[in-house]
This record gives structure tokens, sequence and C-alpha cells, in this order.
């Protein structure tokens, strides 16, 4: 066969294996959220279009959470905060307009779930006066009112970075106001239990980030989407006891419907959600020094 009779193979054969443009369905896009304060304010979420972390889903947990805070905003009032596997951030945004001192929201490293968060943070338009109030009580940082009267700006107080779960917090950890070694006031584990190989690692977490004192917590609020696999989620706690930690159920809220209609499984399960905190033993406790 000559080298033209190659080239005439080759051009009849062009584009044989090509899959045709609609072959594979298109990728689905971003959706948006609401959630509605005690107050009647809307916050509107956006939601990235896929996600294999889940992130595209606006959680049972993270609305509970949200209104478990509003219902007692001392948890979170002036207290420094960081989430795990924040999604579309609820929960951050809600401590943040609570008026936390600091908040870090964190998820997977992907380059599209970390701009979905920070845009819920810029488009967010309840955490301004938040932030400036909590700004104003800072004294490490200088941050806040000042004696120009400068007030302090939303990323004064929330922040979103990538984050994976049991790797070395330290750039979390460098977002905390005052001396170095702070760690977090409270954690928040927004319906993250159903990935059961986690589990320690979640925990390798809280370790590295909660503070060692009495008021420290860890709130952990869920839904077993998998009524079958219900015993994994809660093995959870049992491994946290198994570390040491004190573990105390909170709250358990009936939803008027599952998150998802058609999920197999019992529906009074699938409707309902659980708050744990999880927090340091006494002998873990190491006390404050008086100012």
């Amino acid at each position: 066969m000559s080298s033209s009779d190659i080239d005439d193979v080759e051009t009849a054969g062009a584009g044989l294996f090509d899959e045709p443009e609609d072959y594979y369905p298109p990728s689905p896009k971003p959706t948006m959220q609401t959630y509605t304060t005690r107050g009647g304010q809307t916050v509107n979420l956006h939601l990235v279009g896929y996600s294999p972390t889940e992130a595209h889903h606006l959680w049972n947990g993270s609305r509970v959470i949200s209104d478990y805070f509003e219902s007692d905003p001392a948890e979170v009032e002036g207290r420094t905060v960081l989430e795990l596997g924040a999604g579309a951030g609820l929960p951050s945004i809600m401590a943040a307009a609570l008026g936390a001192r600091r908040v870090v929201m964190t998820d997977f490293p992907d380059a599209d779930i970390v701009a979905n968060m920070w845009r819920n943070i810029d488009e967010c338009d309840i955490i301004p006066a938040a932030s400036a109030a909590a700004a104003s009580t800072s004294t490490t940082t200088g941050e806040g009112d000042g004696e120009d009267g400068e007030k302090g700006t939303k990323q004064d107080v929330l922040v979103a970075k990538g984050f994976v779960w049991g790797f070395d917090p330290v750039p979390l950890l460098a977002e905390l106001p005052g001396a170095p070694g702070e760690r977090f006031d409270v954690l928040i584990l927004a319906d993250l239990l159903f990935r059961h190989a986690e589990h320690g690692k979640l925990l390798d977490t809280i370790r590295d980030t909660l503070k060692r004192s009495r008021g420290s917590k860890a709130f952990v609020f869920f839904t077993s989407y998998r009524p079958w696999l219900q015993h994994k989620d809660l093995a959870f706690f049992d491994l946290a006891r198994e570390r040491g930690y004190v573990v105390d159920k909170v709250l358990e809220r009936k939803m008027d419907r599952p998150l998802f209609e058609d999920d197999p499984g019992d529906v009074e399960v699938l409707k309902t959600c659980t708050g744990w905190v999880v927090r340091w033993p006494e002998a873990e406790i190491v006390e404050e020094e008086e100012e």
C-alpha cells in the first residue's frame, strides 16, 4: 500500500471514533437555594452544579444547625468558628451574622467549590453589620472600630478555604486572631457522617483544631440519608468516646418531609435530623490564664 493509499484510508476514517457533540450529557448547572432567618431575612446560597463530595446540595444539617444557632446566639457570638465540609457555607454565614469573632468556612480544595463559597460570602447582605460589630471587639488584631472610626468588612470575620480532613491544620489556625497556638472555640460538622471511612480523619481534625477549654464544642448535626446504615453513621460517636471525648445529644428535629422524596428506607428516619456536641473531657482541659 502506497503512502497515498494510507492517506486516503486515514481521511476516509477521520472522525470514526469521535463521539457526537451530544454523546455525553451536559454537566449539571449551578443552582441556588434560600434560607429564611427567624427575623425574616433571606439568605441566597449558590451551589455548584455537581461535586463528588456532595457540595451541590443544601443538606438538612446545615439548615437545622443554622436555626439552632439563631435560637441561642451565645453559642457563636464573640467566638471563633471552623466549619468542615461547608458546601454552600450556610452555618458559617449564620455564625458570622450572629456576631462570631472569626469564622473559617472550609470544604474540599476544589477550585469551583472554594470559589462558590467565596461567592456566597461576597453576595450575602446579612453579614456586614455583624462583621463590623464583631471586628470592633477585637483587641488583638487591630481590626474593626479604630480611632478613625473605620468599620470592619465581611472578610475581617468570614473567610473560605480549601481543606482536607485530617491534614495539617496550620493554614486554618493561621486565620485566628490572637497568639500563636490559638484554636477554635466552635467546630461545625453538618451532614458529614455518611462518609464512614472519614470518621477517624474528622476526629483527627477535631483533636487538632478545637480549643481545649470547657466552653469549646464541636457541633455535629446530621440526618441518616441511608436509614439501613444509620448504625454506621452513629459509629462516629462511638469512636469519639473511644478517643476520650464527651458526647451529648442536644437536639432531635423532625422535618416536614425527606430531603429527597424518592429515597428508599424508613421515611421517619429520613425526616429526622439530630444534633450532638463533642467536647473535651475534664482531664484534657487547659486552664486559660486570667488577664
